[in-house]
């Protein structure tokens, strides 16, 4: 919905708004913001609030902290939960310069230069999240542990299925903040929770990520649980995935479907899901961002491993649903849920537009079951791996022009530098595992 400045002035007055706040995320999609008592309210829709930017992970240094916080009116909405004194809404805003140039550091921005790259070829870039999540219980300190509220599995119902009333808190919160959610339903492990909402454009759907994270674990802390978007909280268990449904719009109409070709997809489907074959390896650290991501991405757990195409089999890396006409899209499947969807977004679309430029063909689909293939035969198939740590996946990142000049210097700069050093944190700790097979052997 499009609201102007005097419409929010007047919702808040006539709803009791008392708190207004100015929410962004920093470069790794940490949600973050600056809240305002209804004294300043004006002055914050103006764009006239700032901030310490130096403060921001990856931001910018002391000497140049100031920051201005540019609302984007079109995504206020108000809390669907109480407050002791009033209510309390938000509003999502772009970062830009005290003399009002954009942040070439702000996460949304770059989304926004990607996607206007694409309106100048015509095409809106639609997309639709499958966020999945865990609950778990809370110890008697408030502290989060690994006890799961249930042992329930796919599709499950009560009594097996605990976080149902937790699922539908969420649901009904999520509404209340202007969603249209589709289904929401126990996952495959116990404790694992999906909740599917309304395909959108790349923007609206990357605003409505952040907000569905924020939800989900404002909702479970208040039901004393433990909401969390880590890649494998378990081992052994499957890990949480944000597989990505997207299909490009020319004119409001959908240009994947072609009744007439091979498979029903038109040459702009086939070469933009090359393109993001292409680019796949060189993305993954941006779609999955975390050391824990890549014990996700193993065999065995129905998550990607390899870099391949399919119209039904969910092995590969790209699934394209059987839905055609309008409903034509594919399924990027390795994305997870602890990245930073504006970036994520970004990449991803970068990618298919150079899959179109560059006309790349994406090859044979894959029918069989790729994770029972043998190296051989992947190799005879030209199917690649996907990278299997952080490190691998930033060595390609650092390898691709393409999902450079889709982050901008900025990003990609204090991207690098920032998981660089998680990964020499993570593998000078010396873990568990380590302790239980050679602390006794040697």
């Amino acid at each position: 919905m499009t609201y102007t400045r005097a419409q929010i002035l007047s919702i808040c007055k006539k709803e009791d708004v008392h708190f207004l706040r100015l929410q962004f995320t920093d470069i790794l999609g940490m949600a973050k913001n600056v809240e305002v008592p209804r004294a300043q309210f004006e002055k914050a829709l103006d764009g006239q609030v700032m901030f310490d930017g130096s403060s921001i992970e990856g931001f910018v240094r002391i000497e140049e902290s100031d920051m201005l916080l540019v609302p984007d009116l079109s995504t206020f909405r108000i809390f669907p939960w109480s407050r002791t004194v009033g209510k309390v809404a938000r509003v999502i805003c772009d970062i830009h310069r005290p003399n009002g140039d954009e942040f070439q550091g702000c996460p949304r921005l770059a989304l926004k230069r990607v996607t206007a790259r694409a309106r100048k070829l015509g095409y809106a870039m639609m997309a639709g999240p499958e966020a999945e999540f865990f609950i778990f219980n809370r110890d008697a300190d408030g502290n989060p542990t690994l006890t799961t509220h249930d042992s329930a599995s796919y599709f499950d119902m009560t009594p097996m299925d605990r976080g149902e009333e937790c699922r539908q808190r969420i649901v009904y919160a999520l509404e209340g903040m202007g969603f249209e959610v589709e289904a929401a339903h126990h996952e495959v492990a116990p404790g694992q929770h999906e909740i599917d909402f309304r395909y959108a454009e790349a923007l609206e759907t990357a605003d409505n990520v952040v907000t569905f994270r924020l939800v989900v674990k404002k909702i479970a802390m208040d039901m004393d649980l433990h909401a969390t978007f880590m890649p494998k909280p378990l081992y052994g268990q499957n890990g949480s995935g944000m597989h990505v449904h997207q299909s490009l719009f020319k004119d409001k109409k959908a240009v994947f479907y072609d009744p007439r070709a091979r498979w029903q997809l038109s040459t702009t489907a086939l070469h933009y899901i090359g393109g993001l074959l292409k680019h796949a390896r060189s993305f993954c650290a941006i779609t999955n961002p975390t050391v824990n991501s890549y014990k996700r991405l193993v065999r065995g757990y129905e998550a990607p491993t390899t870099v391949a195409w399919s119209e039904q089999n969910r092995s590969p890396l790209i699934r394209v649903p059987d839905r055609r006409g309008d409903g034509t899209r594919c399924e990027l499947r390795m994305p997870d849920p602890s990245c930073n969807p504006y970036l994520a977004f970004a990449v991803i679309l970068a990618a298919g537009l150079d899959g179109l430029a560059n006309k790349i063909d994406p090859g044979e689909p894959v029918t069989k079951n790729v994770y029972k293939m043998s190296q051989r035969e992947r190799r005879r198939l030209k199917i690649d791996e996907l990278p299997g740590s952080l490190e691998e996946a930033l060595t390609e990142l650092k390898k691709s022009k393409v999902v450079q000049e889709a982050l901008g210097e900025h990003i990609y700069s204090n991207f690098v530098e920032s998981k660089e050093a998680v990964w020499r944190e993570y593998i000078a700790q010396v873990h568990t595992w380590e302790h239980d097979r050679y602390l006794s052997r040697y």
